[in-house]
C-alpha cells in the first residue's frame, strides 16, 4: 500500500518521494519547543547554578560591603580610598580579574563567587553610605535623647531608615550579577551562561536564545522579588509617598 503524503520516506498517491519534514532541531531554527521539551533538565541545571552563585555572590558581597561602608562613615579619611578601591575592582575586565584569582582558587565555583562579589561591592557600598547619609540628623538627635547607644542607634534607628537606598543597592547589584554570572562560563562555571557560550561556539540557535531569555527572566525576576521585599520592610515610605501626593 501507498503511504499518506507528507510523512518522513512515504509515497504519494502519484507515487512521488514526499519530502522528510525536518524539525526545529535538526533545522536549527531559534525558537526551538522540542529544543525545550528534551533539554528542560539541562536548562534546570543551570538556572539552579546561575540562582546560585548569584545569591551567594551578593550575600558575600552584602557581608563585605557593610562593614567596609561603616569604616569609611566612622573614620573619614578611609572613606576615599574604600570607594576607590571597590571603584577600581569593578573596572577590571572580567578575563583579568579571573586570572588573578585563579592561582589563589583554583577553578572552581569559588573563583567566579569571589570575582563576583569584588564587582559587587562599589555599588553595595556606595548605597550603603547614601542610605545612612540620609537618615535625618533629628532622627539620630532624638534617639540620642532616649539614651540610645552608637550600636542600638545604628540598629533601630539609621539601618531602618536607610533601608530604601540599601535595598536600591541590593537591587542593582543582583541585577548587575545575574548578567556578570554568565562570564563565568570562561571557567565552565557561568549558569546559563556556559550554555550561551556553548551554543554561540557550535552555532545551536535555540539553546543560545533559550538560556538568554532565561538570564533576562532571572534578572527581571530577582528584581521584582526584591522590590516586593523593599516596600514589605519599609511600609512608610509608601504612606509618605500617599501624603505627599495629597
Amino acid at each position: 500500500m501507498f503511504g499518506t503524503g507528507g510523512e518522513a520516506g512515504g509515497m504519494s498517491a502519484h507515487g512521488a518521494v514526499a519530502p522528510v519534514r525536518e524539525n526545529c532541531l535538526t533545522a536549527n531554527d531559534w525558537i526551538c519547543g522540542e529544543y525545550l521539551r528534551t533539554r528542560a533538565q539541562e536548562l534546570t541545571d543551570a538556572t539552579v547554578e546561575h540562582i546560585w552563585i548569584t545569591g551567594t555572590s551578593v550575600l558575600i558581597g552584602l557581608l563585605v560591603a557593610f562593614p567596609l561602608a561603616l569604616l569609611a562613615r566612622s573614620r573619614p579619611a578611609f572613606a576615599g580610598p574604600v570607594l576607590g578601591l571597590t571603584t577600581l575592582l569593578y573596572t577590571i575586565p572580567s578575563l583579568a580579574m579571573f586570572s588573578l584569582l585563579l592561582p589563589l582558587l583554583g577553578l572552581s565555583a569559588a573563583l567566579v563567587v569571589t570575582g563576583l562579589v569584588l564587582y559587587s561591592l562599589t555599588i553595595l557600598v556606595r548605597n550603603i553610605l547614601a542610605g545612612l547619609a540620609a537618615v535625618p540628623e533629628e532622627a539620630r538627635e532624638a534617639a540620642r535623647g532616649l539614651g540610645y547607644g552608637p550600636a542600638r542607634l545604628l540598629w533601630e534607628v539609621e539601618l531602618p531608615l536607610a533601608l530604601p537606598a540599601l535595598m536600591a543597592g541590593v537591587r542593582m547589584a543582583t541585577v548587575s550579577t545575574v548578567a556578570l554570572t554568565t562570564v563565568g562560563a570562561l571557567i565552565g562555571r557561568g549558569g546559563l551562561g556556559d550554555l550561551i557560550d556553548d551554543g554561540v561556539q557550535t552555532t545551536f540557535k535555540a539553546q543560545v536564545l533559550a538560556a538568554s531569555v532565561l538570564c533576562v527572566l532571572l534578572a527581571v525576576v530577582a528584581d521584582l522579588l526584591l522590590l516586593g521585599l523593599q516596600r514589605l520592610l519599609t511600609p512608610w515610605t509608601r504612606i509618605r509617598r500617599a501624603e505627599e501626593a495629597v
